[in-house]
């Protein structure tokens, strides 16, 4: 499972670690930490896909999972998500999934459509 939060990106498994629990996978650094707080964070080295592992039960996993459902607050997940390296890999992984809608055609994204510039802030101006 991803699950794509708006403040991280984590992968949940069932390997490597017993049927009660599950491997949380993140690419980095201190993501697990922002759901599962107490959970025990190994750093993996290259060639590991994932850098970031920690093994969590599975009872754990879930009431955090609910936990994040019950803090959404936003109208739009894409502008909830302040990090702007996060904002812009989220953003490729929603073209890519909104080029497989049947009704899309495929030319849609050999344009560039603005979804590989990076995301400008809004400018806030203060009236005098």
């Amino acid at each position: 499972m991803w699950l794509m939060l708006n403040n991280c990106f984590l992968s949940i498994v069932s390997k490597d670690c017993r049927r009660d629990e599950l491997m949380v996978r993140a690419r980095r650094r201190g993501d697990i930490k922002k759901v599962f707080t107490a959970a025990r964070v190994v750093h993996t080295p290259y060639p590991a896909d994932y850098r970031y592992r920690a093994v969590v039960k599975r009872t754990e996993v879930a009431k955090a999972i609910a936990a994040q459902v019950d803090l959404i607050d936003y109208g739009n997940f894409k502008d909830s998500v302040r990090d702007d390296r996060l904002h812009n890999a989220y953003m490729r992984v929603w073209g890519a999934m909104l080029s497989i809608e049947q009704h899309r055609h495929a030319t849609f994204f050999d344009r560039d459509n603005g979804l590989n510039k990076p995301r400008r802030r809004k400018r806030v101006t203060h009236a005098d």
